[in-house]
């Protein structure tokens, strides 16, 4: 072979190597995208419950005000979180403010075992469990393509090519720890 034939071949290499790197980082990056989708949808999912829960819990528990606010407060930081470490910070906020409203709920023997009550409690413990699964899918995603720009030699050209890393769904130390509810 000639050393012309060897460069083009080469060159050529090269050239599928940076197509298919290419191609495979940007089709992680929207997998990443579409997965950040499923947890919005859940977390909304979620939202939408919450009046419905307040609603049901505020006719037997008139005097938990500061509670209701927590929720209400919570529930706005969501819906208006744009990025993963936002919406996580809101998230975790707002299972907080949940816990402490199931809490107050253990109060009322009449609300445990009012049928919309148990029906909500069930809608919003399906929801948390589709967040949970949503979040796994996410970062396992982010991880995939976090090490596909990092690792050699990747890391050569995903620079070149403005792929940065991106953000886990990260739960904060604060929300890791127990809530305890004093009456």
């Amino acid at each position: 072979m000639s050393p012309t034939v060897i460069v083009i071949l080469v060159l050529a290499l090269i050239g599928f190597y940076i197509w298919f790197l290419y191609n495979g980082l940007i089709t992680a990056h929207l997998r990443i995208k579409e997965a950040w989708s499923q947890i919005e949808v859940q977390l909304k999912r979620r939202s939408s419950l919450i009046p419905n829960l307040i609603e049901t819990v505020k006719g037997y528990a008139k005097h938990e005000k500061e509670v209701f606010q927590n929720v209400t407060k919570a529930r706005s930081a969501m819906l208006s979180a744009k990025a993963p470490k936002e919406a996580a910070a809101a998230d975790n906020m707002l299972t907080g403010a949940l816990k402490t409203l199931f809490a107050v709920a253990e109060n009322y023997p009449t609300l445990r075992a009012s049928e919309n009550f148990k029906a909500l409690q069930e809608e919003l413990s399906d929801t948390e469990t589709k967040i949970a699964a949503s979040r796994q899918f996410y970062n396992a995603n982010v991880l995939d393509y976090n090490t596909k720009i990092k690792i050699f030699p990747n890391v050569l050209l995903t620079r070149l090519l403005n792929f940065t890393p991106e953000e886990f769904f990260e739960a904060e130390e604060e929300a890791k720890k127990d809530i305890k509810v004093k009456f």
